[in-house]
């Protein structure tokens, strides 16, 4: 049975929404945020409608995800958002059809989100400029091997609203010899909106079919805590606004070295007690990894939010990372070979990602200092066996 979303089409049934809390937070330190969100007037649009204007960018099951709770808001809050988000689809044939249309005509994403029905005012779009005409509020969503390729379309003259203010949902970083850079950074340093970050303990599917759960927006200010909260906050997906971008980024990318360490550990047919030692030995890594190298960083952030803790605990338990590397360590099959027959050409962001840090921490002779990224790394790449993985640890 699919899971109904409550946005409707028409303006005739807006009461139907009268019992949902869709309310902002504020951009507080993580040790003084409010125990719930408290309701504010948001910044106003520049548009000439007096409305912001949200796309997502990326139509995958997390984009899909987020797309759904995007629209149904913009829909409550039509007094402030215009009804209509766009979402930017890689067009593909399904089943000898586009999809676009197919979402289009039966508000369901058949390829990477099935059997839950999307509001009918979420709008699947194959052209990226169209995605885009006139947003101010946009949701970075793709998978980060296209980013480059996004932002090199949206740098164009004319294209993006001057105006507009960005949120990457992306995991991973960028590395490039002794520089590392969070998706957020690279964001705003290419197409000059500011960017926040969005990341937490959020399995797509669960997220989509209404299962409660909290995330975690790091925002560069006060008003960007405002509007990203207006957007996604929902009695059923929780949000907690901070002012730490570059901790939920980074959260949301090394939490998926650990879970790969984790898969590892299931593979092997370990115990709860090694996979515990393996989430606090991670934790910390990721911890002082943000410390070490992105100034103004909160530990906090990894500790007390759900970019942190709870995302690790529901990634190395239940994501793609660990489902993979369960697989890698029973079969020894290659993680490409792994991706293609187990992820419905969805991408595995943890590999690339050890590479990635590993490659900074090289550069920067720290990789002693990481000793379960520099394993996961070893196992992932130079055929290290996965039983070495707990040794020096």
């Amino acid at each position: 049975m699919s899971a109904q979303s409550t946005a409707p089409s028409t303006p005739d049934v807006t009461k139907d929404f009268s019992d949902l809390e869709i309310s902002s937070t504020v951009t507080t330190p993580a040790a003084t945020r409010p125990s719930s969100p408290i309701p504010a007037a948001l910044p106003p649009s520049p548009l000439a409608s007096g409305k912001h204007k949200i796309c997502v960018i990326g139509s995958g099951s997390w984009g899909s995800a987020l797309a759904k709770i995007a629209a149904e808001n913009a829909w409550k809050r039509n007094d402030e958002f215009h009804s209509e988000v766009r979402m930017w689809v890689r067009e593909k044939i399904v089943n000898g059809k586009p999809l676009t249309h197919i979402i289009n005509r039966t508000h369901l994403n058949s390829r990477y989100l099935p059997d839950i029905k999307l509001p009918k005012n979420l709008v699947a779009t194959p052209h990226l400029k169209d995605v885009v005409k006139d947003a101010t509020l946009i949701v970075f969503v793709v998978p980060h091997q296209f980013l480059h390729t996004v932002l090199g379309e949206l740098r164009k003259p004319g294209v993006l609203h001057p105006q507009a203010r960005a949120i990457s949902a992306i995991k991973g970083v960028e590395v490039n010899g002794t520089d590392i850079e969070t998706f957020a950074s690279l964001i705003e340093g290419k197409v000059g909106t500011p960017c926040s970050a969005l990341s937490g303990a959020n399995i797509a599917l669960e997220v989509a079919m209404g299962q409660f759960c909290e995330t975690t927006i790091g925002c560069p200010s006060h008003e960007d805590s405002l509007l990203w909260s207006a957007v996604f906050h929902a009695p059923t997906f929780r949000v907690n606004a901070v002012e730490d971008v570059n901790g939920v980024s980074l959260g949301g990318a090394l939490k998926n070295i650990v879970a790969l360490a984790a898969g590892f550990v299931d593979g092997l047919g370990l115990g709860g007690n090694t996979k515990a030692a393996i989430l606090r030995i991670g934790l910390s890594e990721m911890t002082e990894f943000c410390l070490e190298f992105f100034e103004g960083s909160q530990r906090e952030t990894f500790s007390n939010e759900s970019a942190g803790i709870a995302d690790l605990i529901t990634t190395c338990y239940g994501g793609r990372n660990r489902k993979c590397a369960e697989e890698f360590a029973k079969t020894g099959q290659p993680f490409d070979v792994i991706e293609k027959k187990l992820l419905n050409g969805q991408k595995l962001q943890g590999t690339a990602t050890a590479e990635e840090v590993h490659n900074f921490l090289r550069a920067r002779k720290r990789t002693h200092a990481y000793p379960l990224f520099e394993k996961v790394y070893q196992i992932s790449y130079e055929g290290l066996p996965p039983k070495a993985l707990v040794q020096g640890l």
